[in-house]
């Protein structure tokens, strides 16, 4: 019976969509190109062998031998460039309406409404990096006890708060009847409870965050379901479907965590999928352009392909990808609107698949993979 473990690189993308511009992005986005050319070159090995450098140029990386995978490009279909966005399409659910967004942060009776559960009115309610946001209001949240409410680019309510000064269940609480007071017009993708601890001039973000997402359409989970296939989710899996197909899921703290937990879901699996979002080049590095932290990051990646690799038993597969691009060299802080990687290494030789349409070739890779359907 086949396993599948399926890897969210979060945010690496690998070169500008020809809408970009119409999502305010630079036609020249391209994360892990970009990534690899201003370090001067990465060394991934590992990504090399799999033909990562078939994928998108990426100094360091030599296209020049037969891909050990099946690679590709995604084009995404669907109207945005966030992880809410990028999942689904992958689980086969098309966003043809994009979620709303607030550039100039939440009008006034959202403001009212979150004042009335929370019992004190937020400070910030801006668009803002989180941790510069929690740099420069934490202080004031610990003296006060109102929380901090900011935005983004994309469709996301955030509210961080210190471990110290709000319990985590108070600010959970929060961001659960947030979410429920969060109807259309403002139905926002995620509500996303950011707690942090530290002091002053020394904040830092915890692994206790919780993202609170409206509940896909079914998907290619609620299939393998039915199918009787289980789903392991690592790291924020869960949370972007609301549970829906979900058997087991298990939160992480970083990166190393994720694969760690990964490989311990595929020695206990016989048959089914594990399905893992490595969150920190997104949050940790893309948001907050550290081009060396990115690289960096992709480094202890390749460095635990073996292990994975190893894990692949007959028609057994192994799959990379992402969910939108976030290239660390472009202004701003917002993610890029890029095609996404396709790594699949298992049944079959190697291959170049081109330019795919759609990001559901995930999906639809993974039912075809576990005998439930796709392709």
């Amino acid at each position: 019976m086949p396993r599948i473990l399926a890897f969210v690189m979060d945010s690496a993308g690998v070169g500008a969509l020809p809408d970009a511009n119409a999502y305010h992005d630079s036609s020249n986005a391209n994360t892990l190109g970009n990534v690899a050319e201003r370090l001067g070159g990465l060394a991934l090995p590992n990504f090399e062998r799999l033909g990562l450098g078939h994928v998108t140029g990426m100094r360091g990386l030599s296209p020049s031998n037969a891909p050990a995978a099946s690679v590709g490009r995604l084009r995404e279909r669907s109207k945005g460039k966030d992880t809410i966005t990028g999942h689904w399409e992958m689980a086969g659910v098309i966003t043809e309406v994009p979620f709303p967004t607030y550039p100039d942060g939440f009008p006034p009776e959202v403001v009212e409404r979150f004042t009335a559960i929370c019992g004190k009115p937020p400070l910030g309610n801006v668009p803002a990096s989180g941790t510069d946001i929690i740099a420069e209001l934490g202080e004031e949240h610990q003296r006060t006890g109102r929380p901090i409410l900011y935005t983004s680019a994309d469709s996301v309510f955030q509210v961080a708060a210190h471990e110290a000064t709000v319990p985590l269940p108070t600010l959970y609480g929060w961001c659960e009847r947030a979410r429920a007071m969060l109807v259309p017009p403002h139905e926002v993708n995620r509500v996303i409870a950011r707690p942090f601890t530290g002091t002053p001039g020394n904040y830092a973000r915890t692994a206790n965050r919780r993202d609170y997402a409206i509940p896909p359409p079914p998907t290619v989970l609620d299939r393998l379901e039915r199918s009787g296939v289980p789903v392991h989710a690592v790291g924020k899996i869960c949370d972007i479907y609301s549970g829906h197909g979900i058997a087991s899921s298990v939160r992480v703290a970083d990166n190393g965590e994720a694969v760690d937990r990964a490989l311990d879901l595929a020695e206990a699996t016989d048959h089914g999928l594990v399905f893992v979002n490595l969150n920190d080049f997104d949050t940790k590095f893309g948001h907050r352009r550290d081009v060396r932290g990115y690289g960096d990051a992709l480094a202890r990646l390749d460095a635990r392909l073996p292990e994975l690799i190893a894990r692949v038993r007959p028609g057994d597969a192994l799959i990379f990808t992402a969910d939108h691009g976030c290239d660390p060299t472009q202004p701003g802080t917002d993610h890029t609107r890029e095609y996404v990687p396709y790594l699949e290494y298992g049944p079959g030789p190697g291959r170049e698949l081109g330019v795919i349409e759609g990001l559901g070739y995930v999906g639809e890779r993974i039912e075809a993979l576990l005998g439930t359907g796709g392709r």
